[in-house]
């Protein structure tokens, strides 16, 4: 599933006055402030609530632009009155600026620039630069402000301000004065040579202040003054390559022309075997350099509306003589050079540089006659052909191709957006742009080729942009066909969106597309958006137009059916289904006849993708027989798992009672040696396919003969069998049919039954088998209850619903933790279906009842709640929606109501008429559960054990303990009934007594017990002789048979108990003797552990 996230479209700069208000409390915050830690905090918040509300807009930077100049223009004078101060001592940089890295933003001249750093990556440096200061006065003070900087001692937490600086100085520089004004007596140039060595030594900086560095260079070498300075220093390479682009941008030609050459050599002068071409961006500048300088020795283009079509020329004789002329003049040599340079980049490995090669070229063919234009494309569209030959089909191609197809779309993407490519080349640059739409090349467990797809919709959305419909017209069909399956069923939502974008140019701007504005409104942006949509809502929308629908199931079947992912095989073959079912007697046997040759392919993938869609059109019994084209091996081998499901699944679509009645005669013979394979496949989703195929099998024919069948063989084998094949065994005798046929049924409940009650022993051993056991008893529950008295006998329902009470009683752990959750659940899950199923039925008949009795059905309900209280979060939510719908569900007698119906209702249904949602999902979160929870203790039926080992949920499970008992009443003084603090410690004893030899049990007890002793919850004991009984039976308790103890936890809890009972004067002198127990352990731990308990208890 992709995610699809938008940012909010603004129309305007709604944040305006908040942003002032911001800013301006950041401006006028004080230079020196000795600051609290709040105050130091509250200024770093206001910095980065301004840098929030930059990223809220950043998509759209110009709703700036008309409040620009009141906003940059304050914080500009900021920075300059910074400037001036540190430059004539009224401040020192320490006073400005901090040195601690991670601290910027609690210093004032770091804040400002950080500020102003914002402004420049929101808008850009050329938009913004424009609101500095830049008179020539400024200079000295600009130079001097950049060198202290420099000076300091720790620059990397000045870096905002440095590029700041750097730019300001950068803007200065193109004002015409000359440096020399500037310079001391004796000191000619030493201006000029400040500029420039502040400049070089700045691009050694691996961070933002080289890019300020190197744009200041780039201005300082375009200048009169500076042009002929010679170079003898070694720039690091990024930073001369960026100074050289800027220079030959910006240098007028005049200035410029004498040093081509130069400019050539500095570009040739990387080696392709120097270790600084390994860098992309080294690579990309200089192919930038090399095509700026070639664009220098070409004429420049008129400044005219773009022309649709350039080779458009040949209408009559004068106009072809005007173009002949045009063609006839002379091309410098040193352009085929750079041309032959750009060919090769385009084909680089790394994307920036193709994407800045494809640039070039276009903007160089742009200024070259017709005739070389022609050759430049001729050029392009060749690299296509470079890794095509003698292949079969894209799928063949090496991977290496990847990076010269894109490259040769992006060139023809630019040459097309300019209207350089003649129309006698579009046919043949049009139909390898509709290959490119399907570039996937598989590469181990992903594929690759999406930046080709992307390019190419890029392409063929600039067609219309540069060409006239008339132009079009021919290539309209094929266009629209294939956009629309690209944007439908493309694997990428950023293709799918690309091709969309593209069809929807090719609506707007030429209107020869069938349908257009009608299938536009099937395939936007936001409906190819998710790729389950596109599939089987925008794409079945489409093909409802005749001209799409063939070319869309084509698609389908050679494309989307064999593609390498297998989401993308299962959402093919539902959308097969969806497009057939707009004309299902014509278009299901076609496309069943096509998909066939599919299943004899040698490729997994193929077969998979076939299956499926046959078990979509699996309305057609002849589908059956085209198993017997798929190779046996395929189905049997142990990796091709996905074929083996997909084959069981087939099976129960499509078998009918004719097929099963041939047995050894059928069109394919061996589907049950398929099925029963499938049941013992290690692989759970292959089990579950073969048991929903053998489920439909029984739906056929009576069932008892197959459970005749598979209790001699498959139950035998199962009883003793791996996990895996009492998995198997679990979940197809659920799924069996029972209802026409059920002398099945007794063999298949005991089997089941057996399988998990805790006193059996043929009790699985496996936890995943006894989960699906559960699955199946609910399933079969579910299925017979309807009329059980038919087929269902009352003591095969009570002994499976006793099996679903058991189920909460599983707490089995190993390495993967609380397993045993998975079989609470779904024993959870099932009591709370049959439940309601029975007591729905029970309305109308009163034998009903027999099936669920009343004390069964309150075990239940008590079961459901302990669950409600556990510590796992996922287990409390499926209880509390399970105690939701019993609570809600009306019964016909009060024998089946909750006990204290009411209490339960008022704790958990009062705030449903409020928000219904929040009910059953307030189960998971502890603070909110607990508190209620502690109001079951007063139902003597639903009292369940409080503990936890989960410390999130313990410290709720504390608090709300604590405060429930400390509400409770001593004893029950007036007879009442009234739940009494004695109660709750007998109550607790109770449960520690009758199941002193599960620590599982005692555990929580000791550990509530503790809660609370050490909350002095249990004090006011000490006032009656009951309730010093009460603490004695608990001295009892953790003093028996210490040194048989061999649970850590347990001997823990036992000693933090005793410690905490010392505290109580009325039996401290009884606590005294049992110290010895622990002091004398025969395990070190626990002696040790004792005394920091102890030392503990006595500091509190």
């Amino acid at each position: 599933m992709e995610a699809d996230t938008e940012f909010k479209i603004q129309a305007r700069f709604e944040k305006h006055d908040e942003f002032v208000k911001l800013q301006t409390e950041i401006l006028s915050l004080d230079t020196n402030p000795q600051s609290s830690d709040d105050d130091v905090g509250r200024r770093i918040n206001l910095v980065w609530n301004v840098t929030n509300i930059f990223a809220e807009y950043q998509e759209q930077s110009y709703l700036l632009d008309p409040f620009l100049e009141e906003l940059v223009t304050p914080v500009v004078d900021k920075f300059k009155f910074y400037a001036r101060g540190l430059t004539t001592g009224r401040f020192r940089l320490e006073d400005l600026a901090t040195f601690d890295p991670g601290q910027e933003l609690t210093a004032p001249l770091t804040r400002v620039s950080y500020l102003l750093y914002n402004y420049l990556k929101f808008r850009g440096h050329k938009t913004i630069i424009r609101f500095f200061p830049h008179e020539i006065t400024d200079l000295a003070m600009a130079l001097d402000f950049a060198q202290a900087l420099e000076r300091a001692q720790n620059t990397s937490t000045l870096w905002s301000t440095r590029y700041v600086a750097l730019l300001w100085i950068s803007l200065i520089c193109m004002i015409p004065f000359d440096f020399s004004q500037f310079d001391d007596d004796g000191k000619e140039g030493h201006t000029a040579i400040q500029i420039e060595s502040l400049a070089k030594r700045s691009l050694t900086n691996s961070g933002i202040v080289r890019e300020s560095a190197a744009i200041l260079l780039s201005r300082f070498y375009v200048r009169k003054d500076t042009c002929s300075r010679e170079q003898e220093d070694i720039f690091e390479c990024l930073g001369i390559y960026q100074t050289l682009c800027g220079v030959v941008k910006n240098s007028p030609s005049g200035v410029l022309s004498q040093l081509i050459p130069d400019f050539f050599e500095a570009a040739r002068s990387l080696q392709p075997s120097s270790t600084l071409c390994t860098n992309a961006s080294i690579r990309k500048l200089r192919i930038k350099l090399l095509s700026r300088t070639a664009l220098r020795l070409l004429p420049a283009l008129p400044r005219a509306p773009l022309r649709r079509g350039r080779v458009l020329y040949a209408t009559n004789d004068s106009e072809h003589s005007m173009s002949e002329d045009e063609d006839r003049a002379d091309v410098p040599e040193e352009i085929e050079d750079v041309l032959e340079e750009l060919f090769r980049a385009v084909q680089d490995r790394d994307t920036v540089v193709r994407w800045s090669a494809a640039k070039s070229v276009a903007r160089i063919s742009e200024r070259l006659p017709a005739e070389f234009t022609s050759q430049v494309v001729d050029t392009i569209v060749g690299l296509f052909s470079i890794h095509s030959i003698a292949i079969a089909s894209l799928y063949d191609m090496p991977a290496i191709a990847e990076s010269t197809w894109h490259g040769a779309c992006l060139s023809c993407a630019e040459l097309l957006r300019r209207g350089l490519i003649a129309n006698d080349r579009l046919t043949g640059v049009i139909d390898w742009m509709i290959k490119a739409l399907y570039f996937d090349i598989r590469k181990g467990a992903h594929s690759i080729g999406s930046n080709v797809r992307d390019a190419a919709s890029y392409a063929l959305w600039s067609l219309p942009r540069a060409y006239d419909a008339s132009t079009m017209a021919p290539f309209a069909n094929k266009l629209a066909k294939n956009l629309v399956s690209v944007s439908a069923y493309d694997r990428e939502i950023h293709i799918r969106r690309a091709a969309s974008a593209a069809f929807q140019e090719y609506v707007g701007r030429t209107g020869i597309f069938p349908h257009g504005i009608d299938v536009l409104g099937k395939i936007d942006f936001f409906a190819v958006g998710n790729r389950r949509n596109a599939f089987l809502v925008a794409a079945p929308q489409a093909a409802e137009h005749e001209e799409y629908r063939p070319f869309l199931i084509d698609h389908l079947i050679t494309t989307t059916l064999r593609h390498w992912d297998t989401a993308m095989r299962e959402l093919g073959a539902q959308s097969v289904r969806k497009l057939c079912e707009l004309d299902l007697p014509r278009l299901g046997p076609q496309c069943a006849n096509r998909v066939r040759p599919l299943l004899k392919m040698s490729d997994p993938s193929d077969v998979h993708g076939g299956l499926l869609a046959l078990t979509q059109l699996s309305f057609r019994q002849e589908a059956f027989s085209f198993l017997a084209d798929i190779p046996a091996d395929m189905i049997r081998s142990p990796r091709n798992e996905l074929v083996t499901a997909a084959t069981c699944q087939l099976i129960g679509s499509s078998i009918s009672l004719k097929e099963i009645m041939l047995e050894g005669q059928s069109s394919v013979p061996h589907w049950r040696t398929i099925i029963d394979m499938g049941l013992k496949h290690r692989k759970s989703t292959v089990q579950e396919a073969a048991a929903s195929a053998l489920a439909e099998v029984s739906k056929l024919v009576d069932c008892s003969a197959i459970a005749d069948l598979y209790k001699s063989t498959f139950i035998k084998d199962f009883r003793s069998g791996s996990p895996m094949m009492q998995q198997s065994l679990a979940r197809l005798l659920g799924l069996l049919d029972y209802n026409s046929y059920s002398h099945a049924l007794p063999e298949a409940i005991d089997c089941i039954v057996t399988s998990v009650m805790p006193s059996s022993e043929l009790r699985m051993p496996d936890v995943d088998a006894r989960r699906l056991c559960m699955v199946s008893i609910r399933l079969i529950l579910t299925a017979l209850t309807p009329q059980p008295s038919r087929r269902l006998s009352l003591d095969h329902a009570i002994r499976m619903y006793n099996a679903l009470i058991s189920g909460l009683e599983d707490y089995t752990t190993d390495e993967r933790g609380d397993v045993g959750s998975w079989v609470r659940i779904a024993s959870i899950q099932g009591l709370t279906s049959v439940s309601l199923t029975l007591l729905t039925l029970a309305r109308s008949g009163v034998t009903y009842t027999e099936y669920i009795p009343a004390n069964l059905y309150q075990k239940a309900i008590g079961g459901i709640l302990k669950q409600g209280v556990e510590r796992l979060d996922n287990v409390r939510q499926q209880a509390g929606q399970s105690v939701i719908r019993l609570l809600s569900c009306p019964v016909h007698s009060n024998a089946w109501k909750f006990h204290g119906e009411e209490l339960f209702k008022g704790l958990l249904l009062s705030d449903a008429a409020e928000d219904g949602a929040s009910i059953s999902h307030g189960w998971q979160d502890s603070s909110w559960i607990f508190p209620k929870a502690m109001q079951f203790l007063q139902v003597p039926e639903y009292r369940p054990v409080v503990g936890s080992k989960t410390e999130s949920t313990q410290r709720h499970v504390r608090t709300s303990l604590v405060t429930y008992a400390k509400k409770l009443p001593v004893d029950d003084v007036g007879g009442g009934g009234i739940y009494n603090l004695q109660a709750l410690i007998g109550d607790l004893v109770a449960e520690a007594k009758s199941n002193l030899h599960l620590n599982a049990k005692v555990i929580p007890v000791l550990q509530a017990l503790n809660v609370l002793l050490e909350a002095d919850a249990l004090e006011t004991l000490c006032d009656s002789e009951d309730g010093i009984k009460s603490l004695q039976e608990v001295l009892s308790i953790v003093s028996r048979g210490v040194s048989k103890l061999k649970s850590i936890l347990r001997i823990q809890e036992c000693m933090r108990t005793l410690v905490n009972l010392l505290a109580i004067p009325p039996i401290s002198n009884s606590c005294v003797p049992r110290l010895v127990d622990f002091l004398t352990h025969q395990y070190p731990t626990v002696m040790r552990l004792f005394s920091a308990t102890f030392s503990e208890m006595r500091a509190k």
